[in-house]
């Protein structure tokens, strides 16, 4: 991962998460992840109070390459506002949100199956187990 940028140039299946952060590709980010065709992003969202449009302005920006795209809330699950799910569906996303851990562990069995997934992970101190 480009440590200036926070962003690793391919899409990576997740290996762990919590300990506030995420390993995938033999390396480690600490904080919250995007993971989008474009690569694996970091993202400056912390909560999920934070969840704008403009949190998920690089979502958006890559919607003619996603179908699905998961979102963890962090250790539960919060439903997603009614006119951020709308504006994914606008741009023909079909937004999931659920705790961070449970989002993950989709995203990969979506990412090895090969599917038009992203992800949007706040950060968990906890790993649930895993």
């Amino acid at each position: 991962m480009d440590a200036r940028k926070g962003h690793y140039p391919y899409q990576a299946r997740l290996d762990a998460y919590g300990n506030l952060g995420f390993r995938f590709a033999e390396m480690s980010h600490r904080g919250s992840l995007l993971c989008l065709p474009t690569g694996m992003h970091a993202w400056a969202v912390t909560g999920p109070d934070e969840l704008t449009l403009d949190a998920f302005a690089p979502v958006l920006a890559v919607a003619d390459r996603l179908e699905i795209l998961l979102i963890g809330m962090g250790e539960t699950f919060r439903p997603l506002p009614a006119a951020l799910k709308q504006a994914f569906r606008d741009h023909g996303i079909v937004a999931e949100p659920g705790s961070t851990g449970s989002m993950a562990r989709t995203y990969n069995v979506l990412f090895a199956e090969e599917r038009a997934v992203g992800a949007a992970l706040i950060a968990v101190a906890d790993a649930g187990g895993r």
